[in-house]
């Protein structure tokens, strides 16, 4: 298991048990995995504020992508995956890529969304956001996130996590959310979420 998939993928199982690392036991999870949204609702595949953007994870941005997450690898180990499986210096181009290629193709089938958080211009990638399954009864969705470390020490993490969730709140289908790790502590989702998903 060293692809990053999802971001939120890897080391995650304890996080969010949907999140699989290989393509293969992704593809076999979509069979049986029915759309996180309804037909009609629009996913939004650009969303443009004054100090960032959000667009759609995919191959096109493999490269900024990956130097997000290596720039922070102690970082992401401690505050998002809690995991060394990911990222790690191993990572290699053919990796990246194939997680980039099921993400697109996860979001394609409405399964989950990963989105990139990226500069304006769309040269630089100051974290991600991901809204998945859950695998804990009673909340629609989970939503994950993380920046580089050069942003959460900017202070971007916070102000990623309020537009993050004032988003989801007025522009997705979902009643209620968990936000592992921020609304929630780890230890208590962990404790939720069924052994059988672990």
């Amino acid at each position: 298991m060293t692809l990053k998939l999802v971001a939120v993928c890897l080391a995650v199982s304890a996080l969010s048990p949907t999140i699989v690392a290989s393509p293969v036991l992704a593809a076999e999870s979509d069979k049986a995995q029915p759309p996180l949204v309804p037909a009609e609702f629009s996913v939004p595949t650009l969303v443009e504020e004054p100090a960032f953007k959000l667009v759609p994870l995919g191959p096109e941005l493999v490269k900024i992508d990956y130097d997000a997450y290596m720039s922070s690898i102690e970082h992401l180990q401690k505050t998002f995956t809690r995991s060394t499986s990911w990222p790690h210096a191993g990572i290699t181009d053919a990796e990246a890529m194939a997680d980039m290629q099921t993400e697109q193709a996860r979001f394609a089938l409405r399964k989950s969304f990963a989105y990139a958080v990226l500069t304006p211009d769309g040269k630089r990638e100051r974290g991600c956001v991901y809204v998945q399954p859950s695998p804990v009864a009673g909340y629609d969705a989970v939503v994950l996130m993380w920046v580089t470390k050069a942003e959460h020490e900017a202070g971007f993490d916070k102000e990623l996590q309020a537009w993050v969730m004032q988003w989801i709140a007025s522009k997705w289908p979902f009643r209620k959310v968990a936000y592992p790790g921020r609304t929630i502590s780890w230890d208590k989702w962990d404790a939720l979420v069924p052994a059988k998903a672990h």
